[in-house]
């Protein structure tokens, strides 16, 4: 999914005060510590069937490490800073294998749809855990990462927006089907402190998110944005805007951003992915539940490593792969677990639905707010 470096901090900058800040000051989780795991899984069921039910797709096993030299492992953004943990493996062989930790299964999953040979409209779903050690470590980020990865084959007719759109609908039916289910299995989340789960999505081209708000940094317009829509769909995510700027950095080799879309908007814009983002009521910030695409071809493959500066990856077996049309074209998506499983139960930090390290600081300062980090 899309899960990002948090706009609180530079390198070497310590920032915990800005989380201080963020984090809120009357809080009182709604559910007890042992019910929070007990709705989440009800969660974590429900989005799992009716997402493979909503999309066709089939859940199945995914890889925590990969080969180095396959090329499948994610990048995570465009100038690739942000490395994935590696190591040798294989005892007893003259050379050993490179494996690397799974930063997200993005570019294996479109491979894996050869392996598990599915068919147009048919696709998969993982389970994925991964580690992304470059991180700010925060309310919403940490380095242990949980999601929903999927993976759809679509027709080449299928590659614009309505059907992105469509697809979208769909998900964010599943993700408030599974918020209402989990309401009725446990009504004190239905606190009039906070609003209900939108019923519908927002969507919006980064242009013209732009031209709305041309003076705000890109957060400060997503924040902005949800201020009016609680829930939003920003498309076009990683083209060069009319500012000069990509509304945000997206690595170059999965999702497409460099199709144009003007016939069907009316106006010059480019990109056939986007997010999902909600107004978080507990931290009163942006909050992204996911990111997906459709996936690139061979021609916007290159035209996107060309612009990135990356055409050497053009060798790699992944990005062979798409060459020689050895797997099919997709739609996919990642939905980050842990900040639905906070978005749904109303939880003010990703520790109190999820198991992983946090800096001592963070959690004197959580613990100082009633906020339980699960150890």
């Amino acid at each position: 999914m899309a899960d990002k470096r948090a706009d609180l901090a530079g390198p070497g900058i310590s920032t915990y005060p800005e989380v201080d800040k963020i984090l809120p000051m009357d809080y009182s989780p709604l559910l007890n510590r042992l019910d929070t795991q007990r709705a989440l899984f009800e969660i974590k069921r429900s989005i799992e069937d009716n997402l493979c039910k909503a999309l066709n797709l089939q859940m199945v096993q995914v890889p925590l490490i990969v080969d180095r030299e396959s090329g499948v492992n994610d990048y995570l953004d465009r100038d690739g800073s942000r490395t994935p943990i590696e190591f040798p493996c294989g005892l007893g062989l003259s050379k050993r294998i490179t494996a690397q930790v799974v930063q997200a299964a993005t570019k294996w999953k479109r491979m894996a749809l050869r392996q598990f040979e599915c068919k147009v409209g048919e696709g998969i779903c993982t389970d994925m855990r991964a580690v992304r050690k470059d991180y700010f470590l925060d309310h919403d980020h940490s380095s242990y990462v949980d999601q929903w990865d999927w993976e759809r084959v679509i027709t080449p007719k299928e590659r614009n927006l309505e059907y992105l759109k469509d697809t979208v609908r769909k998900i964010w039916k599943v993700i408030r089907g599974a918020g209402v289910h989990v309401q009725e299995m446990f009504p004190a989340l239905k606190s009039s402190k906070y609003p209900g789960i939108p019923e519908e999505l927002t969507f919006i081209h980064a242009e013209d998110l732009l031209d709305m708000y041309p003076d705000l940094p890109r957060k400060q317009r997503e924040t902005t944005i949800l201020q009016k829509y609680p829930a939003v769909f920003i498309i076009g995510i990683g083209w060069v805007l009319k500012d000069g700027y990509p509304h945000e950095m997206r690595a170059a080799d999965y999702d497409d951003w460099v199709t144009p879309t003007d016939k069907e908007t009316g106006k010059p814009t480019h990109g056939l992915n986007g997010d999902i983002l909600v107004w978080n009521p507990v931290t009163k910030r942006r909050h992204e539940l996911t990111s997906m695409g459709i996936r690139v071809t061979k021609e916007t493959l290159k035209q996107q490593l060309e612009i990135s500066g990356q055409l050497d990856f053009l060798k790699l077996p992944y990005h062979q792969a798409i060459l020689n049309d050895q797997i099919p074209l997709s739609i996919g998506g990642g939905i980050g677990q842990a900040r639905t499983f906070m978005y749904l139960l109303r939880t003010a930090h990703l520790g109190e639905v999820t198991v992983t390290v946090w800096p001592k600081e963070l959690k004197e300062i959580c613990a100082k707010k009633n906020i339980h980090v699960l150890e």
